[in-house]
């Protein structure tokens, strides 16, 4: 277990030693006087977009929901096409219109929840045409959607906030394509399939004849990790053997995923300058991470209670649904990990889960702001900022201030909605669900809610609000007891995703472009610093106390009751 421990802090150790110089090399990227490169100005030109025009953060706004919805008719009609198309050697079909809805709205927000088997559901163009072009965008979305924040921090008064579509377009070219050309590099070295062949007939070492799912999935697997997308090219996802093959594959999937959330704080430190402001907001979120993290590994290496009381030893830990090449410690720090930023690839199965591990997991979500996903993560951090910058101003009797500029009542107001809305759309829908289960369990639908859940009690409870909580947070990641390919979940959780994925993107760029009009005042001995560990431990609280306010009840009917019932 020592090993697998020190495996453990080494992934996380490389993680921020790559991030610190990464996050100076984004900074420069997006700096005002870094120049477009050849094929930045032929897409300009392409698109028609001018790359000197600054626009107002209205306008960016606009721009950034326009091209989304696009992108969303454009995936959907695909989907609904896909068998009759190209680059279909396995004969799969096209998808229902629930299923292309939910799939389409689900890689267009980042989210990328799966209600299909990746090998079964999909078809090689729809994979890389479809699916992996949406990783791309839906991460660059998220990188443009924080710099576009960015001039609110600046001791200056503006109108403009930049613009999205330089920022967009660079995102890719300078960032993701890279980084991803590396990853995917690494796994074709290592035995991930990058071939357009169809299915192999494989002898297995009992003798049986089984068809294995091949294709380019190298490419599509290392931007799902790189854009903290998390969709799986296999329905298992990374806990495929040829998704991710080994233990060396296993970290570098860890290192690519978590590497941008922490890289994007830093370059946000060097873009405004603030550097020491940056190692607090990173202190907090880590501290976040660690809180889940370490009740997470301690109750695996632990194993089952259950099993442990008929008398069955468990020296290598909970060892139901993970893989035998990576164990319980290194299925523990993804699972957290990855709830905790936006990916929501697993590499075991969240549903084996200990109980305890699943509430963890499920807080993780329900937080949103601990690293997060690429850009975004800072995003849903920001709004707690802003109303951890009010309440401590009004605790210490001054003028609430963020960098200088006035943190007023329509600020606070669209913090507060941003906030709330979160707590809505998980137990709303949640409590949807449950309603139809309970009242109305044979309802004539092609799939009756008796048949959603495979577990009964808090567990089948759990496996509901996991799911929806996985909408809401854009992570993707299921408890897969539960049954949700069918009308009901498709359209209920993608009207989650979207609502989940743009408005804590609307509310933080309104609240910044608000105050980047603002007039900026010089900090002076009245002014309440919020670069000081007392100040990132204030928003700790906050982040803490708005979490365990809305969410505690929910988490106690389902995870926290499995748990005290297995004591």
């Amino acid at each position: 277990m020592s090993t697998e421990l020190i495996g453990v802090i080494v992934m996380y150790g490389l993680t921020v030693l790559l991030a610190i110089p990464l996050g100076k090399y984004i900074a420069n990227v997006f700096k005002p006087e870094s120049a477009n490169g050849p094929l930045e100005r032929f897409i300009y030109r392409v698109g028609g977009i001018d790359p000197t025009r600054e626009m107002s953060w209205k306008k960016n706004l606009t721009a950034l929901l326009t091209i989304n919805a696009v992108w969303l008719a454009f995936s959907f009609t695909l989907l609904l096409l896909q068998g009759g198309l190209p680059l279909n050697p396995d004969g799969n079909p096209s998808m229902t219109p629930d299923l292309a809805f939910n799939t389409a709205i689900s890689f267009m927000v980042n989210c990328d929840l799966q209600h299909y088997s990746g090998e079964s559901g999909l078809t090689y163009l729809t994979q890389l045409g479809g699916i992996t072009f949406l990783m791309f965008v839906s991460a660059a979305t998220g990188i443009a959607s924080l710099l576009l924040i960015v001039r609110s921090f600046l001791p200056k008064v503006v109108d403009t906030v930049g613009n999205f579509y330089v920022f967009f377009v660079k995102a890719i070219t300078r960032i993701l394509l890279p980084l991803s050309f590396v990853v995917a590099l690494i796994l074709v070295f290592n035995g991930t399939p990058a071939s357009f062949d169809g299915k192999d007939s494989v002898v297995t070492m009992q003798g049986d004849t089984v068809n294995v799912s091949r294709g380019p999935a190298a490419g599509m697997i290392a931007i799902k990790h790189i854009g903290t997308n998390g969709g799986g090219w296999f329905g298992v996802n990374s806990a495929h053997p040829l998704e991710n093959p080994n233990y060396f594959t296993n970290m570098v999937e860890m290192v690519a995923q978590v590497l941008l959330p922490i890289a994007m704080l830093f370059a946000l430190g060097f873009l405004i300058n603030r550097r020491r402001f940056t190692w607090v907001v990173y202190g907090v979120m880590t501290l976040g991470m660690l809180c889940l993290l370490i009740p997470t590994l301690v109750t695996e290496v632990h194993g089952n209670p259950a099993i442990a009381q008929l008398g069955v030893s468990q020296p290598t830990g909970a060892m139901e649904g993970k893989e035998v090449r990576f164990g319980p410690l290194a299925s523990a720090y993804w699972s957290i990990v990855t709830t905790i930023i936006s990916t929501g690839s697993v590499n075991s199965m969240h549903d084996s889960s200990m109980a305890l591990s699943g509430t963890m997991e499920l807080l993780g979500m329900m937080t949103n702001a601990f690293y997060g996903g690429c850009g975004v993560g800072f995003l849903n951090y920001y709004y707690y900022l802003i109303i951890a910058v009010f309440i401590s101003g009004l605790m210490v009797g001054r003028t609430p201030e963020l960098f200088g500029r006035k943190v007023e009542a329509r600020e606070i107001k669209i913090a507060s909605i941003v906030a709330l809305l979160s707590t809505f759309l998980v137990k709303g829908g949640t409590a949807l669900a449950v309603w139809f289960f309970v009242k109305y369990p044979d309802a004539a639908w092609a799939v009756k809610p008796s048949a959603w859940l495979n577990n009964p009690g808090n567990h089948g409870f759990s496996e509901i609000l996991y799911e929806f909580t996985s909408a809401n947070a854009n992570n993707g990641s299921g408890f897969e007891g539960l049954g949700d390919n069918n009308f009901f979940w498709n359209y209920a959780t993608g009207i989650v995703l979207i609502l989940g994925r743009f408005i804590p993107i609307i509310g933080p760029v309104a609240i910044a472009g608000l105050l980047a009009q603002k007039k900026y005042v010089p900090e002076s001995s009245g002014t309440l610093p919020i670069d000081t560990g007392t100040f990132g431990l204030m928003t700790f609280a906050v982040i803490l106390i708005i979490t365990a306010l809305s969410f505690f009840p929910a988490l106690a009917l389902g995870p926290l009751a499995e748990y005290f019932s297995l004591k």
